[in-house]
């Protein structure tokens, strides 16, 4: 018997496993939205998407949070036929025809109202204990900034105005706690969260929650915003995606994605601000854009408005016809050096 043989046989642990052969990391599946950016923004690939782990949506209020998180829930209950999922609301916010938008069948969720961190503590830690690694569940809570904690409720109650030091706390034995548990079981838990700005002279968006979201986190995402105005009228508006922490994105990278009143999250909106970057899309006038031919550098094939750009008929050819994934890949994903700014890309984009 090999040492390595009689070490694993050895261990109380009974998921111990060589490390090539082990499940927890030979075994992740992703699941793709139907938004490339948002893949991106996830995975740093536009073939990827969301793996198991938790991933923290944080902004103010009105940044659809809850838009982004459902997005995801539907490509998750799209992959997986025998899915469900478990939504934990302390919001109230999102009634049924709202989920229906993003194509997710409201049977299959499981609708959890919760109004204390202590009780979603408690009832999460149940049905992560009771699952098993095939069971296909995708978890949502909406959301840890509206939640108060058990002592506070009970100091409201009893008409105490004390300030409460333990939802910090319950906050992080919650993260601590269920974070092992969904590598193990493969389970994907997306937390809506609040952003403050932290003051001082050069003030900045802080997570809420306290430290134990940040350390327990695999992806962290700040959302920001301008307005698309047509003269005074308001059309949606530009997101930017900035990713504050990530196993698979390089931190502080920049996402732009649109969102629109008619059509909601445009599928196909920010590629084309990495593409003119990239030089595989040329603007040759103002309001026109063209392809660049990747050998001759010259513009080709006719002119295109930035509206006709939304378009999959527009992305294909750049998609399936250059090297344009694996420039996204090197852009955004670890392990490779940066080959454009998109700070100054991004701001000069919604200027």
């Amino acid at each position: 018997m090999s040492i390595m043989d009689k070490l694993k046989k050895n261990s109380k642990i009974k998921t111990t496993d060589i490390l090539s052969e082990s499940k927890f990391f030979n075994e992740k599946t992703m699941t793709p939205t139907d938004v490339p950016m948002v893949n991106v923004a996830l995975s740093g690939s536009i073939d990827g998407g969301l793996a198991p782990g938790l991933l923290v949506l944080a902004g103010p209020s009105k940044h659809f949070k809850t838009s982004f998180a459902l997005l995801m829930a539907g490509a998750y209950l799209r992959q997986y036929p025998d899915a469900v999922m478990l939504f934990y609301d302390s919001e109230f916010g999102s009634p049924q025809s709202y989920f229906e938008q993003f194509g997710i069948d409201t049977k299959r969720v499981l609708h959890t109202p919760i109004t204390n961190v202590e009780e979603l503590k408690f009832d999460i830690m149940g049905q992560l204990e009771g699952m098993d690694r095939d069971d296909n569940v995708i978890i949502v809570i909406d959301s840890i900034g509206n939640m108060a904690s058990k002592k506070e409720m009970e100091d409201a109650i009893n008409e105490k105005s004390v300030a409460d030091m333990s939802r910090a706390k319950a906050l992080k034995g919650l993260f601590r706690m269920t974070t092992p548990y969904l590598a193990m079981k493969n389970i994907p838990l997306i937390a809506v969260n609040h952003t403050y700005m932290e003051i001082g002279l050069f003030p900045k968006a802080i997570v809420g929650g306290g430290t134990g979201i940040y350390y327990s986190a695999d992806n962290i995402w700040i959302l920001g915003r301008q307005q698309d105005k047509v003269g005074t009228e308001i059309k949606g508006y530009h997101f930017v995606i900035n990713v504050e922490k990530s196993r698979f994105v390089k931190e502080k990278s920049k996402i732009p994605i649109s969102v629109s009143w008619e059509g909601g999250v445009q599928r196909w909106s920010g590629l084309l601000e990495v593409a003119l970057a990239g030089n595989f899309v040329a603007k040759p006038s103002n309001g026109w854009y063209q392809y660049v031919d990747q050998e001759t550098g010259e513009l080709v094939g006719q002119k295109y408005r930035e509206k006709e750009t939304l378009t999959e008929e527009f992305w294909r050819p750049v998609l399936d016809g250059t090297n344009f994934k694996d420039f996204v890949q090197k852009q955004y994903s670890i392990g490779h050096a940066s080959l454009i700014d998109m700070d100054s890309i991004v701001e000069e984009a919604h200027d």
